[in-house]
């Protein structure tokens, strides 16, 4: 195998999480009968450029289908940020009604209606038609294709480069990551502005989440190698920013190399000089991180088995991907937890990948009343707590297991 951004050779392991099916590839009743396809979900660290990447085994289209289940309007707080981000945008880059923003991998159109709601004129891409169909019955323009040099060439066709794009939480999606941002490039305005917002993988580290890997993910940046994928392309990175969401991510703006007009701000020296100080490029910063995944996995089992022993009901919150890949790295199914509970009509009715939990709306927790309740989407543990704060009636306790375990009272 080799690095898909600069092609050497890749020899340094960076986690093995096992043979596991796609985490977003739900069960419905149906396929419950037959036997699910499982990829091995394996990091490789490249020693050249320093990407953190999948080994390749699952292609885009087998993961982004059409009954593609995660919709992002289903988190309130998801949907804060993405209003504040517009806002935030376009007062910094004076756009309004002239502009033309774009937002690849658009998902339900959730960010996208906030331009709309500017009469900032926008499009949306998103190859998937479930969230596509969502984001047109919003009003919204959508070109229900993958992205890349191709498909920015022919949105040029039609005279309609843009001021603004939007690529948030999608860079880490592609696995052709060269032909994604150079595709950003060309769809760029000679004075326009890129901003990429993704998943920091120092944090990833720090932290000990390696339940935001699997296969959906091809790609963990670190500013480092974000940097130079960027620079290769044709793309120069003059803002970073610390945000909270996933579990703490960056956001960079980028304009085109060769018509450069912003001025490189001091966040972007001072991320470099940290990621300096600890590290990043180097193969120590990597070291040991299979063993605090293992250990979060040993932990998580010995208190569910305890909950068990002492014929406590246990129920889990969330069918997200991340939970997913933490129920079977750590071998839990519905043997032990009988049920997860989330918002989205999509999930609701179908059961998760491999642990085959069936997914149930929010309804049964008031039915079953259990004892625990563990939270598999983390980074909205504030959020769902709130919305369950009723369970604290019957004594329910909340559990999240990353980046260690802990019972909240």
């Amino acid at each position: 195998m080799t690095c898909r951004h600069c092609g050497k050779p890749l020899s340094s392991q960076f986690i093995d999480l096992g043979a596991t099916p796609l985490s977003n590839a739900y069960l419905t009743s149906d396929a419950m009968t037959g036997d699910e396809h499982k990829y091995p979900l394996r990091l490789y660290v490249c020693e050249n450029c320093w990407l953190v990447q999948t080994e390749d085994f699952a292609g885009s289209r087998d993961i982004f289908q059409d009954d593609y289940a995660y919709f992002s309007g289903f988190s309130s707080s998801w949907v804060k940020h993405c209003s504040g981000f517009v806002e935030y945008a376009r007062e910094r880059f004076n756009l309004n009604e002239g502009s033309f923003a774009v937002e690849i991998a658009s998902n339900d159109g959730t960010l996208l209606q906030f331009f709309k709601e500017y009469r900032i004129p926008c499009l949306g891409v998103e190859p998937t038609n479930s969230t596509a169909s969502a984001a047109r019955s919003r009003g919204l323009e959508v070109i229900e294709d993958f992205f890349g040099e191709e498909l920015a060439g022919a949105i040029l066709k039609g005279n309609r480069s843009a001021d603004f794009i939007v690529a948030n939480n999608v860079i880490a999606h592609v696995p052709d990551i060269n032909d994604f941002t150079s595709g950003l490039r060309i769809l760029l305005k000679p004075e326009g502005v890129v901003s990429c917002e993704f998943p920091y993988l120092v944090n990833l580290v720090r932290m000990n989440q390696f339940d935001t890997i699997y296969h959906e993910h091809y790609s963990y940046f670190s500013f480092s190698s974000i940097n130079r994928i960027f620079c290769a392309n044709g793309l120069e990175i003059f803002d970073v920013e610390h945000i909270p969401t996933h579990g703490g991510s960056l956001r960079v703006f980028a304009s085109r190399t060769d018509k450069a007009s912003f001025v490189r701000s001091e966040n972007v020296t001072a991320i470099q000089r940290d990621e300096e100080l600890i590290g990043v490029e180097s193969p120590s910063f990597y070291r040991s991180f299979q063993k605090k995944a293992e250990t979060v996995r040993n932990e998580l089992r010995s208190f569910l088995d305890g909950c068990l022993a002492r014929e406590m009901k246990i129920a889990a919150y969330g069918a997200a991907a991340k939970g997913n890949t933490l129920l079977n790295y750590s071998g839990i199914d519905v043997r032990t937890i009988p049920y997860v509970v989330d918002r989205n009509p999509w999930k609701q009715g179908k059961f998760l990948p491999g642990s085959r939990i069936p997914i149930v709306s929010d309804g049964v927790l008031s039915e079953e009343k259990p004892d625990i309740i563990l939270i598999l989407p983390w980074n909205l543990k504030d959020e769902i707590m709130m919305q369950l704060d009723y369970t604290r009636n019957w004594g329910a306790k909340f559990v999240t297991a990353i980046p260690g375990l802990v019972l909240h009272d």
